[in-house]
């Protein structure tokens, strides 16, 4: 598996850890969006969180992520299920924007880029309504977002490391992550060693870039004491088709289509893969016909 994440339980299954390789995931995003460095490291950073969390859900489930903040990336959405699965689109891929100043002169600034705002969260359960629930940035750094969502919303606290280093060609050199979870029973020993750990862990990109893996990163966080619970194939995939994009069509309505017929043909992009499909007029008649 080129991008895979494995979950694991540690310190006696009182900690769940999500660990991620996704480099080659991010890098396909970012041809797919043509990202300029900082949007690339915002777009990867959730795109990778956005990854392991879906994991946590069931067969048949996924969840839709958005960050919408005043930054000028605007909006981030993206879309994720339990098989590894995530695509995304970014409302503006041409940021770059670095530390002027101080500890972090030179590297790219995701939290100005991203801005104020918020981080939400929709949850498809196959239920009669899905269910949204929504947490203010607290950086725009994207890691520190999703530890408060998962300490305020879903009352787990947690911990969230995410990383992204772009190459000077502007393609991604490294990218991945973790999210460490306590869960019932665990003991204040256990919370100050993690949290010793945590104070310092080389950051995700770095270790990512030294060729460390998932496992490796489960076993700086575990203390060298894991369990794996299982290993799961991450991938960029849109399932986007044409015969999709014509159900969509024939919900419109009937002025509206007539008005695409009478121009002789429609073009659909999509936004998350950035594929073209055609209608022919006679297409766009038969889809009239059909509904």
């Amino acid at each position: 598996m080129k991008n895979y994440a494995i979950i694991s339980y540690a310190y006696d299954k009182t900690v769940r850890i999500y660990a991620s390789l996704t480099t080659e995931l991010v890098e396909e995003a970012r041809k797919i969006h043509q990202t300029w460095p900082t949007a690339s490291a915002a777009f990867g950073r959730f795109l990778t969180a956005s990854a392991m969390i879906g994991l946590m859900y069931k067969k048949g489930e996924r969840i839709t992520l958005r960050i919408k903040g005043d930054g000028p990336i605007g909006s981030m959405l993206v879309e994720s299920n339990p098989n590894g699965e995530v695509r995304g689109e970014i409302q503006n891929p041409n940021v770059y924007l670095k530390y002027n100043s101080g500890p972090k002169k030179g590297k790219l600034n995701v939290g100005a880029a991203v801005g104020k705002g918020f981080l939400f969260i929709t949850k498809d359960l196959k239920m009669k309504n899905n269910f949204t629930s929504s947490t203010q940035l607290q950086s725009g750094e994207i890691a520190d977002d999703f530890t408060y969502y998962f300490a305020s919303s879903e009352q787990v606290p947690s911990s969230v490391g995410l990383g992204v280093l772009v190459n000077t060609d502007q393609s991604i050199l490294a990218s991945g992550g973790y999210i460490l979870q306590l869960m019932p029973g665990v003991t204040e020993e256990t919370i100050t060693k993690i949290e010793k750990v945590i104070k310092t862990i080389k950051p995700m990109s770095t270790l990512i870039h030294e060729g460390k893996t998932p496992e490796d990163i489960t076993d700086i966080l575990s203390n060298h004491q894991y369990q794996v619970l299982s290993k799961h194939e991450l991938k960029y995939h849109c399932p986007c088709s044409k015969d999709g994009f014509a159900r969509s069509l024939s919900v419109l309505e009937k002025k509206d289509l007539d008005e695409l017929i009478a121009d002789g043909k429609a073009e659909i992009e999509c936004h998350f893969c950035h594929k073209k499909y055609l209608y022919s007029k006679q297409e766009l008649e038969d889809i009239k016909n059909s509904r």
